[in-house]
């Protein structure tokens, strides 16, 4: 980003803040009447998510390969089908909401259109491929005054609350580091679609399936041809398309720890891998973020690991189960340890035995009723903010891209967030916004 464009974005926000009561959404709703949904990107997640919603309207349909979504169209016959959401968006005035759940790199371009259409909107973590893009979807977000809702599910479960009435609590007294961690990895590179594990760019050109619009699916990113290796579901592992297991696992993880700790923007980022390529993410890292003191609360460090487990603390015996098994994170605090699950989910004091006599503080903040998908439909109905809106899921989104971005640093970087630079490593500024192909803009 330039100087004048930084400015000229900067701008923009402060003008935003002041428009939060400007709204261009299509229309009210009564509190009984059922909201007219279309999905996008409704092959995977997508179908899950639809589900959750089944009980209102669904009225269009919209994937790039009919034949993967198959299952998805035969679920709601009603729904009118697309293939472009910019042909669904303009044919279809009546849509009140739309539900994304597309590869990463697109994210941002559906979600722009369908806000500025006046449509609310459900967009699957991590909100966006790039930092600039969170930022960009959180400002049209406060402009058009749309609900919006990132899908991050266990925002809405008990357990993420109970962390952040415990932590703000003070149960286990002040804290200055959180370990988070997802121990799963994507190695072999192309296992999930494709029978050949890859470590670089495939040099074959297979035939793409019939019911695939190619171009569609590459969307913003740089053109290449088809391959199975990317579609349908081994595109989390390429930089060009996914956002890897710091997007994967990591917007869910980091979650309860931003919430618990109100941590803002990191002052500092520092990252190592193993396994990292120019068009692969790594099969293991780990990244170092430093926030600052904010209020009463001091300096905070989070260490999130991926492919990899944290080491134990060594008055923690290998019966003090942490996490859930495939992740999770451990809060250490001046007076004792806390830990959940990958969602937030199931926290509890370790060692086992501090949970014996625990009386947790009373319940302070609003619990819940039904799914995070409920959620936003309660919030477009009541014409409130839903509780990961895309105020608190673009700077939580932006945390998690900032990992991704000193990954391929290896090195200690100093971000200046308000600038959106980082001002020790010039080149490392250019991940921030990274280009889009020609016909394709934000």
């Amino acid at each position: 980003m330039t100087s004048l464009s930084r400015r000229r974005f900067l701008q923009n926000s402060a003008l935003a803040a002041t428009a939060l009561g400007t709204t261009r959404v299509s229309k009210a709703l009564s509190p009984n009447e059922k909201i007219n949904i279309a999905g996008v990107g409704i092959g995977g997640m997508g179908r899950g998510n639809l589900r959750a919603l089944a009980g209102e309207n669904i009225v269009a349909l919209c994937d790039v390969d009919h034949d993967y979504a198959g299952k998805t169209f035969d679920d709601f016959p009603t729904a009118t089908a697309y293939t472009d959401f910019r042909v669904m968006l303009e044919k279809q005035p009546e849509i009140d909401a739309v539900l994304i759940a597309t590869p990463d790199h697109t994210h941002a371009v559906i979600a722009k259109a369908a806000m500025e259409a006046g449509k609310h909107v459900y967009c699957q973590k991590p909100l966006t491929h790039d930092v600039f893009e969170s930022r960009r979807l959180a400002q049209i977000a406060a402009e058009t005054g749309v609900v919006t809702q990132m899908g991050i599910q266990g925002h809405s479960m008990s357990g993420g609350r109970e962390v952040t009435e415990w932590i703000q609590g003070g149960v286990i007294g002040e804290v200055r580091e959180v370990d988070a961690w997802c121990d799963l990895s994507y190695y072999p590179w192309g296992h999930a679609s494709w029978s050949s594990p890859v470590s670089a760019r495939p040099e074959e050109t297979p035939a793409k399936p019939d019911g695939l619009d190619w171009d569609l699916w590459i969307g913003p990113a740089p053109m290449r041809p088809y391959h199975p290796c990317y579609h349908p579901r081994s595109w989390r592992s390429w930089w060009d398309f996914g956002c890897g297991m710091m997007g994967d696992r990591g917007a869910h993880t980091l979650d309860p720890i931003v919430r618990a700790l109100d941590l803002g923007a990191p002052t500092s980022i520092d990252a190592s891998s193993t396994g990292l390529t120019e068009e692969l993410h790594p099969l293991a890292s780990i990244v170092r973020y430093e926030f600052p003191a904010k209020g009463d609360r001091p300096s905070v460090v989070v260490n999130w690991y991926d492919g990899l487990r944290p080491p134990r603390p060594s008055e923690l015996s290998e019966k003090d189960e942490l996490g859930d098994g495939e992740g999770g994170a451990l809060f250490k605090g001046s007076d004792g340890y806390l830990t959940c699950g990958t969602y937030g989910q199931s926290p509890r004091l370790v060692p086992e035995a501090q949970m014996k006599d625990f009386s947790p503080p009373a319940p302070s903040l609003r619990q819940v009723e039904g799914t995070h998908e409920a959620e936003w439909c309660d919030a477009i109905r009541n014409s409130r903010k839903a509780n990961a809106d895309f105020a608190y899921s673009g700077p939580l989104t932006e945390t998690a891209l900032l990992g991704n971005i000193a990954k391929r640093m290896n090195t200690k970087l100093l971000w200046d967030a308000d600038a959106m630079v980082f001002s020790n490593v010039p080149e490392a500024t250019d991940y921030v916004r990274q280009a889009y192909r020609e016909g394709w803009s934000l």
